[in-house]
């Protein structure tokens, strides 16, 4: 079992900085941001007014408008990135017509944190002002998590392993873990996975707004998101979807297939702490970190970049810090970092396939993304966060790592092959 390698041999995002992995990618390392204001709903009400939206985003370029009508936002986001990843892989979205595999041999594991908020909101309204027998027959379906892996189980013809996990802001990284060791101790070949989300909406919002998480940062929205800097105020909610094809690597290379690189370690825990602060001195996440880097059989030292959850909150990215100089080291001190959650917002249950894509791109690119919007040090997050201005540097060893709330903790380390 142990000898069997998990590969990514495509990508595919939808992200407030494009529909594509291309637009994005080429978005963070121009150090460009996609938040503005919220247009989808009046927030004159609120205490935070902007959110890094998904925009101009046109599902009938994947199925019908009939067919659009019946899926949450949630679910097109992540059929958009999904086709774009089976794509990227050389599969194409019908299994069945696919030289070589085995449609019983191909899973999906995609979450999200919320789900189906927005039509959760829309049907909640019919409920009130129409009555019960006026809400839709779709509302269920539409509203739960694990219709994104349906829904993209039946676009494709995917008859492997099917679930959803939910771990809040862990959620595509605990996705991408898990869907690892199904490859790994196979029970699929293949797995298309990562995380999706559609949660900027009335409900979702006020009640980010109620903790007072949010940035209130509402009359400079692109400089709003700054992690680990010190006068940062809260982080900026957005949504989008990352999609990953994990492949067993004999499999893949039969195949000819491109490969971006080699998921080697994967590591989870939990803070057993608080329901939304990460617990003190970051030693959960620590734990992760340190678990991932054992199950790879890596040193602290070969590891050349960490994308951080940095979510520009006070206490996440002070924790954070900590929990990266535990795991690492004196080692921590010479590998380059940075959120890319300045330029993306955060995107909840999506950020980890997203940003698990950019630790990817930074392998294949040899380009570190910047940490945008960082102007005055904390003392506090005082690791090399690449401020400002991408970088070039050879990475062979890039690691990626999200917390959610309730304490969830994952880490994903991917390596050149």
């Amino acid at each position: 079992m142990n000898s069997r390698r998990v590969v990514v041999t495509g990508i595919g995002a939808v992200s407030c900085l494009g529909h594509s992995v291309e637009e994005t990618w080429k978005a963070l390392i121009e150090g460009k941001c996609g938040i503005g204001p919220v247009t989808r709903f009046d927030t004159s009400a609120y205490r935070s007014h902007i959110a890094g939206e998904v925009r101009n985003f046109d599902p009938t370029k994947y199925m019908s408008e009939k067919e659009a009508r019946r899926l949450d936002d949630f679910c097109l986001y992540a059929i958009a990135a999904g086709d774009e990843a089976l794509n990227d892989a050389g599969l194409g979205i019908k299994l069945d017509e696919c030289a070589g595999i085995d449609p019983n041999r191909v899973g999906v594991c995609v979450g999200s944190g919320i789900g189906g908020m927005r039509t959760m909101e829309e049907q909640c309204k019919v409920l009130i002002e129409r009555g019960p027998s006026r809400i839709s027959p779709f509302l269920i379906p539409m509203m739960i998590i694990d219709m994104a892996s349906g829904s993209l189980s039946m676009r494709y013809g995917a008859k492997g392993p099917n679930m959803a996990v939910v771990t809040a802001c862990a959620t595509a990284s605990n996705s991408i873990g898990e869907s690892y060791w199904m490859v790994k101790r196979n029970d699929a070949d293949i797995m298309i996975t990562g995380g999706t989300e559609a949660s900027v909406s009335q409900l979702g919002f006020a009640g980010f707004c109620s903790m007072k998480a949010l940035s209130q940062r509402n009359d400079d929205p692109t400089h709003a998101s700054r992690p680990f800097d010190r006068d940062r105020d809260g982080f900026v909610m957005s949504e989008g979807a990352g999609i990953l094809i994990l492949e067993e690597y004999e499999h893949a290379k039969a195949r000819g297939a491109k490969i971006y690189g080699e998921i080697v370690g994967y590591g989870a825990s939990g803070d057993a702490y608080h329901i939304t602060s990460p617990a003190p001195g970051g030693e959960g996440g620590a734990r992760a970190l340190s678990m991932a880097l054992r199950n790879a059989g890596l040193n602290p030292e070969d590891v050349d970049y960490i994308n951080a959850h940095g979510t520009s909150t006070q206490l996440n990215d002070k924790f954070e810090t900590m929990a990266i100089k535990t795991a690492f080291g004196e080692a921590a001190r010479g590998i380059a970092m940075s959120s890319t959650k300045g330029g993306m917002g955060h995107s909840l249950g999506a950020a980890g396939g997203l940003e698990t894509i950019v630790c990817l791109k930074t392998i294949e690119t040899g380009i570190i993304p910047p940490t945008i919007n960082y102007e005055t040090p904390d003392p506090e997050c005082d690791l090399d966060c690449t401020p400002n201005a991408a970088r070039e540097r050879k990475v062979d060893v890039a690691l990626n790592t999200n917390l959610g709330f309730g304490g969830h903790n994952a880490a994903i380390i991917v390596k050149k092959v």
